[in-house]
C-alpha cells in the first residue's frame, strides 16, 4: 500500500449511506476506508454521522479534534435543520452530507480534501501512550487516592495534554467517588462491544472530568456482564496508546492473568506500600512472583505512602528488606486526603501547599522528565 494513502474512518449507522460512501470513496484514488475491526491507525478524515443525540455525538467528536485523533472531519446526517448546520459549523467540520447522499457532491467534497491534504502535507506522527499501573501491597494503602491524584497531576503537564484513568477495580471502584462524576458507561460497554473499539467508540464510552481527565470506570453494581479478558485489555490499552498520552491504571491488588497483561504492557507499574512489615512482605513477594514469572523487574517502583518522619521502620530499613530503592516517598496526611475525597475534588484543588499535594505533583514531575517535560506546581 503506498505511504500517502488517505485513510478514511466512516463512523455511520446506517448500512446503505454506509455502502454508498464506501462506494464513493473506493472510486477516488489514493483513498482507502479504514476498517474498524483491526485498524487502529490515525484517521485523516473521519466521516461521522450525527443522529438524535446531539449533545453526545458533538462531544464526542470535539474530543477526537482536542486529541489530533483523526484530520479532518465531515458530517453527515438524515436531518438538516439550522440549528444542526450551526452546530456542524461550529465544530469545524469541513463538509456537510444531507440524507439521502448525493455521490457527486460527496466525490467533490473528497476530492477537495484531497487537493488541500497535497498542498499541507501535514504529518501527524504516531502517538504510543505510555501505561502506569498502580498496584497496591494490600487493601487500604490508598492505592486509589494515589491513581486519582496522579493521573490528575499529569493533566497539569506541559505539553501532555491527554490522559485516561482507567479502574481495574473491577467489581465497587471508587474513582467516580473521588471524582465527584456520574459515569454514564463503565467497563461492561467495552467487553460486550470489543468488536466495535475503536478510538470513536472509545471516546464515546469515556467519561471527562472538568479538569481534562478522562475516565473508563469499573461497574457499579453485579450486571451479569464478564468484563474483561486477557485479550481485551491487550486490544484496549492499544487503542488507549493511540489516543491517549498517558494511561493511569488503578490496578487494585490483583495478581491474575489480567493484571499480568497490565504490567506487560506497562512503561512503568508503581507499587504502593506503607511502612509496615505485613506490607513490606507482600512487596517482596510480589517482586519475587513477578521475577519468577519472567518479567523484567526494572520497570516496576516502589512508593511509599503516608510516610511519616522518624518511623519505626526507616526507608533504608525497608529497602533493605526488598532489596529495592525506593521510588518515592508521599508524606501523611490523612485530614487532607479524607476531605479532599468527601468533596471529590483533587488534592491540588483542595490543598494546593500541602506537602502530600507536592509528593504527588512531584511523582508526577518524576514520571514525565524522561519526556522532558514538567509538571506545572
Amino acid at each position: 500500500m503506498p505511504l500517502d494513502t488517505i485513510a478514511v474512518k466512516l463512523e455511520i449507522k446506517n448500512r446503505g449511506v454506509r455502502k454508498e460512501l464506501e462506494d464513493v470513496i473506493a472510486s477516488v484514488e489514493g483513498f482507502r476506508v479504514m476498517q474498524r475491526s483491526n485498524d487502529t491507525a490515525h484517521a485523516d478524515l473521519l466521516i461521522f454521522e450525527i443522529g438524535s443525540d446531539l449533545e453526545k455525538e458533538f462531544q464526542v467528536i470535539h474530543s477526537l479534534q482536542n486529541l489530533e485523533t483523526v484530520g479532518e472531519i465531515f458530517l453527515t446526517s438524515p436531518h438538516s435543520d439550522p440549528a444542526l448546520l450551526v452546530q456542524a459549523i461550529r465544530t469545524g467540520a469541513k463538509e456537510f452530507f444531507s440524507q439521502p447522499i448525493n455521490r457527486e457532491e460527496v466525490k467533490h467534497a473528497v476530492e477537495r480534501f484531497q487537493e488541500r491534504r497535497g498542498k499541507s502535507k501535514r504529518h501527524v506522527p504516531a502517538r504510543m501512550g505510555r501505561v502506569i499501573d498502580i498496584i497496591g501491597a494490600k487493601g487500604g494503602v490508598g492505592t486509589t487516592t494515589i491513581a486519582v491524584n496522579l493521573a490528575l497531576s499529569l493533566t497539569k503537564a506541559e505539553s501532555f495534554q491527554s490522559v485516561v484513568l482507567m479502574d481495574m477495580n473491577l467489581l465497587f471502584g471508587e474513582i467516580p467517588l473521588f471524582l465527584d462524576i456520574e459515569p454514564t458507561y463503565h467497563w461492561s460497554e467495552i467487553a460486550k462491544n470489543i468488536s466495535r473499539l475503536d478510538a470513536t467508540f472509545l471516546m464515546s464510552i469515556l467519561s471527562k472530568h472538568p479538569s481534562g481527565l478522562y475516565l473508563l470506570p469499573s461497574a457499579s453494581q453485579l450486571d451479569g456482564h464478564t468484563v474483561a479478558t486477557p485479550e481485551i485489555i491487550e486490544r484496549l490499552l492499544h487503542v488507549m496508546q493511540t489516543v491517549f498520552d498517558f494511561i493511569v491504571i488503578d490496578g487494585g491488588q490483583n495478581l491474575d492473568d489480567i493484571a499480568l497483561k497490565i504490567f506487560e504492557m506497562s512503561n512503568t507499574v508503581l507499587l504502593i506500600s506503607v511502612l509496615s512489615l505485613p506490607c513490606l512482605a507482600n512487596v517482596n513477594r510480589f517482586l519475587k512472583s513477578l521475577y519468577a514469572l519472567g518479567y523484567p523487574l526494572e520497570k516496576s517502583e516502589v512508593v511509599i505512602n503516608r510516610y511519616l518522619k522518624n518511623p519505626e521502620i526507616s526507608l533504608k530499613d525497608a529497602e533493605g528488606s526488598i532489596n529495592k530503592k525506593i521510588f518515592k516517598a508521599i508524606p501523611n496526611d490523612y485530614r487532607t486526603t479524607m476531605s479532599a475525597i468527601n468533596k471529590g475534588k483533587p488534592l491540588f484543588e483542595v490543598a494546593p501547599k500541602k506537602p502530600v499535594t507536592k509528593g504527588i505533583l512531584e511523582l508526577a514531575d518524576t514520571l514525565t522528565r524522561k519526556e522532558g517535560k514538567t509538571v506545572v506546581s
